[in-house]
């Protein structure tokens, strides 16, 4: 079956490939670079999927990616969806060391309720969920 999407890179582009090969990457751009240049080398996607113990799949949507998008956009990661993370580094080690604090009012320990309430009560943050707190004890212990 023929191929539908062709990585036809200029000589500039192949010379910007090759010096960005050896410079520091993390495993899966330099995946892609490699995918890149033995793409345009005529390899097939078996091949270059076989060589870099990768999937063909994977050979096929960076071909796709640099053809459509260009050879920058098939090397970069794509923003993952996910809404950002509602506390920061500084209010996760006030609430933790909250947790970790003698209760007041004579009880015994905190309840994850009592955590978030003082959280807020404490202005460590503007507002936290329950849920949100006891995921973040749980990554902590």
């Amino acid at each position: 079956m023929p191929k539908k999407y062709h990585v036809d890179l200029t000589d500039d582009q192949r010379h910007a490939l090759e010096a960005r090969r050896t410079g520091p990457l993390t495993l899966r751009q330099r995946n892609r670079v490699d995918v890149l240049l033995r793409a345009d080398g005529g390899e097939t996607d078996d091949e270059i999927a076989d060589s870099l113990g990768i999937s063909a799949g994977t050979v096929a949507n960076v071909r796709r990616r640099c053809a459509e998008e260009g050879p920058e956009a098939a090397l970069a990661e794509r923003p993952r969806r996910g809404a950002p993370a509602k506390l920061d580094g500084k209010q996760e080690a006030a609430i933790i060391a909250l947790a970790c604090s003698p209760t007041e009012d004579g009880f015994a320990r905190w309840s994850v309720r009592r955590l978030s309430e003082r959280a807020v009560a404490l202005e460590v943050v503007e507002s936290v969920s329950r849920e949100t707190v006891r995921r973040l004890l749980k990554k902590a212990s």
